[in-house]
């Protein structure tokens, strides 16, 4: 079954932001909230614990209808059936993705610039990643914010769709979606909050919704 790829409102996981809850129970209260899509991003899991954590979100995301995206390990992507991978600048190149997979996954990008935006749609990416968009603790190897201005010439420049990601809030998800964003990517926007269902749900409503199938 094709999906119909909604990226307005797109979780990344990270446990430690949880603040010790357990991520499948705070994942699932995402999505009843209103997150669109969920990125399994665990950088301190061991593979074997990357693969079961993947195992579990990968059966609430099916449930629910809702895509699935790995952060990095194509390896995870494929073993758990994922919809997705995310890919960054410094992990495998698209075209060996693409070798090893052809069109079984979608795969996003990340951008900080207009130059790694451009390249990343030329070689065949669904999506980009683009930011950090303002600055955040969240990402230790976010790099320089781009602002409002680097995201909507970002958007301008390229076809495919565009998620935001960096230091978004309800303070500034609405003007993220007008600078051209398809949708919003956070991480303790919803996961630190202590309301996890209702915190995606205030996203969800200044965000809207945009699909691609």
């Amino acid at each position: 079954m094709k999906l119909d790829i909604d990226y307005t409102l797109y979780l990344c996981t990270d446990r430690i932001l949880a603040l010790g809850r357990p991520l499948l129970e705070v994942v699932e209260e995402a999505i009843i909230g209103g997150v669109t899509m969920v990125q399994l991003r665990e950088k301190e899991a061991t593979s074997r614990e990357f693969y079961e954590i993947a195992l579990e979100i990968r059966e609430l995301t099916k449930r629910n209808k809702v895509p699935l995206v790995i952060n990095d390990r194509l390896d995870i992507a494929l073993a758990v059936g994922a919809d997705g991978l995310h890919i960054g600048q410094s992990d495998l190149p698209l075209e060996t993705v693409r070798r090893i997979t052809g069109k079984s996954l979608f795969v996003g990008v990340s951008a900080g610039n207009l130059q790694e935006a451009k390249q990343a749609e030329r070689e065949g990416a669904d999506y980009l990643g683009a930011g950090a968009v303002f600055p955040t603790g969240s990402k230790a190897d976010a790099g320089e914010a781009i602002g409002l201005e680097g995201l909507n010439a970002i958007c301008s420049a390229v076809k495919i769709p565009v998620v935001a990601i960096g230091g978004i809030g309800l303070s500034n998800a609405a003007a993220v979606r007008q600078s051209g964003a398809a949708g919003i990517a956070v991480i303790s926007a919803i996961l630190s909050q202590e309301n996890i269902r209702a915190a995606a749900e205030k996203l969800r409503q200044n965000m809207g919704s945009a699909c691609f199938s």
